[in-house]
């Protein structure tokens, strides 16, 4: 097996995987406050804090993968066109 094909290969196999996430788990969790809602601070004594609510997530701790994202805009766009 030639090394194109070896790298084709494992690029479909990729895309397949995170299309296959994409679809059962469309949400993961916010890496702004780590899917805790809320944003970590620590006091001078380097205790961990809770900060004020994350507005990246809006306080859920969770936000919408780039593929799932992706796929919804091409699904909208498709049915806006078949109208």
């Amino acid at each position: 097996m030639s090394l194109p094909l070896l790298a084709i290969a494992c690029l479909l196999v990729v895309t397949i995987c995170y299309s296959g996430k994409c679809w059962l788990s469309p949400f993961g969790d916010c890496r702004k406050c780590r899917g805790m809602g809320h944003e970590l601070k620590t006091d001078r004594k380097g205790r961990l804090k809770r900060g004020r609510d994350c507005r990246r997530c809006q306080a859920t701790g969770k936000r919408i993968r780039i593929g799932r994202w992706i796929y919804n805009r091409a699904a909208r766009t498709y049915r806006a066109g078949t109208r």
